[in-house]
Formats: structure tokens, C-alpha cells, sequence
């Protein structure tokens, strides 16, 4: 079992549901899924982009990602329907804890000048969005074969009911929010 998992099972879950009076074990806030997502718009001009895009988030996730058509055309970026423009990777259960606990402890912490992560990206339905500009910061790429620096969105979304409730679990599983 992951270890934030299992963390989440005996501490956090019996700690959340006294702070906010929860008497169903159920309704305990908890993490459903983490979705990586990775936007390649200069895939328009060059196809190849998508091949190394694709097999560095297989190296960050564990897990094959799904490359994203586009679902209009837009002709003033010369973007027809149907184009690969990016990169997904849905993460749920044992990956997904796999996934935050390295996000968490290993790559956040190698953001140059980081200072901790912005406590407003809450979409007010208790899901959670974080924005990385390099791929670099996760220990699994090897510096030497990236052509590239690419970002990519990285949500997380839980059961929470509100922002308070999902912050609180968020913390709780050590999310390093700036003061």
C-alpha cells in the first residue's frame, strides 16, 4: 500500500471528519483522482513533439497517457478539428497516491526559488489546480535527452464539498501551501 495512503487511512481521515463534525465515514473528504495534463501547441507545426511529450509523462506518471484531439478548428492558429494538440494522464487509486507523494515530497521541493504553492487555485468545488512550467523537476527525466522545457497542469480533484474542506486535506497530506 502507498504510503500516503495508508497515512491518509489512519490519520488524516479520522482527524478530518472531527474537525469538520463528519459522523459518516463516506462522507470524509478524499482525493478521487489527479489528472496531468500536458498542452503541446507547437505540435500544430511539428507531430514529432507529441512522440517525446507522450513518453516523458509515461516516465512522470507510470501510466500511458492519452493524447488530446483538438474539438474546434481555429483558424487564426491554424488548428484544424481532429489535431493532436496534447497530452492526459487520468491517475486513480494506488498511482494517484504514488503520483502525490513524489509530487509532494521529491519534485515540488526542486522548483527553483520555491516558496510554497498558491493557496487560491481552488475552482470552489473543492478541486485543486497547480501549474509547473519545467518537467524537469521530477528525478525520473533524464536531463540530457530533453529537447525541451515543457509545463503541464497537474488537478487534483476530491469529494470535498467546499474549498475549506479540501484545503484542510490537502494540508493534511503535507501540500506545501505558501503562508
Amino acid at each position: 500500500m502507498a504510503r500516503l495512503k495508508e497515512k491518509y487511512n489512519k490519520e488524516i481521515a479520522p482527524q478530518l471528519a472531527k474537525e469538520f463534525d463528519i459522523k459518516n465515514p463516506m462522507a470524509v473528504p478524499r482525493i478521487e483522482k489527479i489528472i496531468v495534463n500536458m498542452g503541446m501547441g507547437e505540435a500544430i507545426s511539428n507531430s514529432k513533439i507529441l512522440d517525446t511529450a507522450v513518453e516523458e509523462l509515461r516516465v512522470i506518471t507510470g501510466q500511458k497517457p492519452v493524447v488530446t484531439k483538438a474539438k474546434k478548428s481555429i483558424a487564426s492558429f491554424k488548428l484544424r478539428q481532429g489535431m493532436s494538440i496534447g497530452t492526459m494522464v487520468t491517475l486513480r487509486g494506488e498511482r494517484m497516491f504514488e503520483f502525490l507523494d513524489r509530487l509532494i515530497s521529491v519534485a515540488l521541493p526542486r522548483v527553483r526559488d520555491f516558496r510554497g504553492i498558491s493557496a487560491k487555485a481552488f475552482d470552489g468545488r473543492g478541486n485543486y489546480t497547480l501549474g509547473i512550467r519545467e518537467q524537469l523537476i521530477f528525478p525520473e527525466i533524464d536531463f540530457n535527452k530533453v529537447d525541451k522545457t515543457r509545463g503541464m497542469n497537474i488537478s487534483i480533484v476530491t469529494t470535498a464539498k467546499n474549498d475549506e474542506q479540501s484545503r484542510a486535506l490537502l494540508k493534511a497530506l503535507g501540500m506545501p501551501f505558501r503562508q
